[in-house]
């Protein structure tokens, strides 16, 4: 579920096969956010598809998934088996347009998940509203200064600005502030 989560976030088209699947991967497919197919898994579950997880909790299953997968030449990640997985997937925090990925290279997973929920924690509204205003400022910066030393040098100025202020001066008031055209 976790995986299909992740997934989902980043706009992936997920199909999930399994004989007995969670109240909550049907609840995802009745809705249509997800394809289940409630049933054993076949070699073809491999067409027309980009990227592999394989989940069961039947270790022989997730075996024949790597080993048809890997003769696809399709990317596979096989849960609790770091190191047969051809790609590990970090643990994520998403929020708008803040994107941030931690790993700890499948050696403690825990770990990942803990640093997630503390970046969780302090990642706020208030980084959201930050990155919206100087993304702004910044796309104007890259329009109207040509010069990348100049760029460069007003970029400066901006990073010693706090958070708080940034919010609270504006797109209008930091351009005023640095005097951009």
């Amino acid at each position: 579920m976790r995986k299909v989560e992740m997934l989902l976030k980043f706009g992936a088209r997920v199909t999930v096969v399994g004989p007995m699947l969670s109240p909550e991967l049907l609840e995802l497919g009745e809705k249509g956010a997800i394809e289940c197919l409630e049933r054993i898994y076949e070699k073809r579950d491999l067409d027309r598809v980009a990227l592999v997880f394989a989940c069961t909790d039947n270790h022989a299953v997730n075996e024949q998934v790597k080993k048809e997968a890997s003769r696809k030449r399709l990317p596979v990640n096989v849960a609790d088996s770091p190191g047969i997985c051809d790609f590990i997937v970090p643990s994520i925090v998403k929020k708008g347009d803040i994107t941030i990925a931690i790993s700890t290279s499948g050696e403690l997973p825990l770990l990942s998940k803990k640093l997630r929920e503390k970046i969780e924690e302090a990642v706020g509204d208030d980084y959201l509203a930050y990155l919206r205003v100087i993304g702004t400022v910044r796309g104007h910066l890259m329009r109207t200064v040509k010069d990348p030393r100049a760029r460069s040098a007003i970029m400066k100025r901006i990073d010693r600005m706090t958070v708080e202020d940034v919010i609270t001066k504006g797109v209008t008031k930091i351009k005023e502030e640095l005097n951009l055209p």
